[in-house]
């Protein structure tokens, strides 16, 4: 089952399970920015990162002395959501937490997203509620795909990626555990650009903190279409596209995967959110599309 919101400017479309954004296409230019799902390559378009971001040490973290397994990302994307609301242009899906969840993961939550056209952008918010009776930590990320090439007759290397600032950030190396490397490789140096080309990823995803910019956009040399994504709420970067495919992944992350050195302790995790109980914790991200 799916759901589609729309007004003047945009269709979008979003699967229940996972609360997956699956479609945006812009009415006037008949453009569809979001990648297809190839199994071939990646049988996903915008799965949503929760508890964890990212890989766990052995995919165990320990909690009050007691260990806990999570896979790679967490859980929220296999499971279907709840359409809490929904109007002609923005729609609300609810996760709660079930006793399967709590073997896993021991902490009651709700998790809301929120999909909201205005005018020619989409607005995607997340709300944490903390269900339980203490403490919560927890991560989310979005990883939304958007499709490279944009136009036809143009390539994948005639799109780049522009910061709104010029940048000096490092990329932090995954290890084959899908791990953090402790020591940065130097990555952006003094520029605001980035040139798409697939060896960007044959290493797996370009992994950035604290970047000085709040929106990275999408865009060609080629041709007038893109995107500008904002994510002034999120610490963490991740830029990514499966080998040889035609998407790029903009990921705005609050937590990230565990470094090869760490102790696997959630509480000092880096990146890791703290939730009181009773709390709600509200983050969000825009993409304009032309």
């Amino acid at each position: 089952m799916s759901i589609t919101i729309q007004n003047t400017h945009l269709t979008v479309s979003i699967h229940e399970k996972g609360a997956e954004l699956y479609s945006i296409r812009h009415r006037q230019h008949d453009m569809e920015y979001m990648w297809n799902g190839d199994p071939a390559f990646w049988g996903k378009t915008s799965p949503v990162l929760f508890p964890i971001v990212g890989t766990l040490k052995n995919n165990t973290y320990y909690y009050n002395d007691k260990a806990y397994t999570l896979s790679r990302h967490g859980f929220a994307r296999d499971h279907v959501f709840e359409v809490e609301e929904q109007t002609g242009d923005s729609a609300v899906f609810l996760l709660r937490s079930r006793e399967d969840m709590l073997t896993r993961y021991p902490f009651p939550f709700e998790l809301r997203i929120r999909y909201m056209l205005l005018e020619d952008a989409l607005q995607v918010a997340y709300t944490v509620t903390n269900a339980g009776p203490t403490t919560m930590y927890f991560s989310l990320g979005a990883h939304p795909a958007f499709r490279v090439p944009l136009v036809a007759g143009t390539q994948y290397e005639d799109h780049y990626l522009a910061f709104t600032l010029t940048e000096d950030a490092p990329r932090w190396p995954i290890s084959t555990q899908g791990l953090l490397e402790t020591t940065p490789q130097p990555f952006l140096q003094n520029t605001n650009r980035i040139t798409l080309q697939h060896k960007l990823f044959e290493n797996d995803a370009i992994v950035l903190k604290d970047l000085r910019s709040d929106v990275i956009s999408l865009r060609s040399d080629k041709h007038a279409h893109g995107l500008d994504f904002t994510y002034t709420e999120f610490p963490y970067m991740g830029l990514w596209a499966a080998p040889g495919a035609d998407f790029v992944c903009i990921e705005p992350w609050c937590g990230i995967a565990d470094s090869v050195d760490h102790n696997q302790q959630l509480t000092v995790k880096e990146g890791i959110e703290q939730l009181e109980a009773g709390r709600e914790w509200s983050r969000r991200w825009t993409a304009r599309f032309y």
